[in-house]
């Protein structure tokens, strides 16, 4: 299942997404640099999780905590600056994965030994300057 998108619809497909696979605690999203992974995950949560804070991306932090009126506590992180699995684990990226809490994952393929097989893997492809599509990854 994939669906197209642009700024004006996102907020839609964010919801089809999360009504499908609210039942899984880690999103993996796989993306070219600029597809939109960060603004996805920020409509995500603010739109339709209802965060309570404002949604930045986590480049240099790597995890960024958030909560939310709908699902609690959610971790947003962004994996462009590890190295490898050593290094995420260092930096506390398997623990979080484990916490049972709501886990979105820019940049997966940098460790993805850490993901379990119960990850929503998810992929965006750039269509045009202004369409995107998303679908799971198989």
């Amino acid at each position: 299942m994939s669906f197209t998108f642009t700024n004006q619809n996102i907020k839609e497909v964010a919801e089809k997404l999360w009504s499908i696979h609210s039942d899984k605690k880690i999103w993996a999203f796989y993306a070219p640099m600029g597809a939109g992974k960060t603004t996805f995950i920020k409509t995500l949560c603010e739109d339709v999780l209802q965060s309570k804070d404002i949604i930045s991306s986590p480049t240099f932090a790597i995890i960024n905590e958030y909560e939310s009126v709908v699902e609690g506590k959610i971790f947003h992180m962004d994996w462009y600056r590890l190295e490898d699995e050593d290094e995420a684990i260092q930096t506390g990226v398997e623990e979080v994965l484990m916490s049972g809490h709501l886990c979105l994952v820019e940049w997966p393929e940098k460790a993805p030994m850490l993901l379990s097989e119960d990850t929503l893997f998810l992929e965006i492809d750039i269509l045009s300057e202004t369409e995107r599509v998303i679908f799971e990854k198989k």
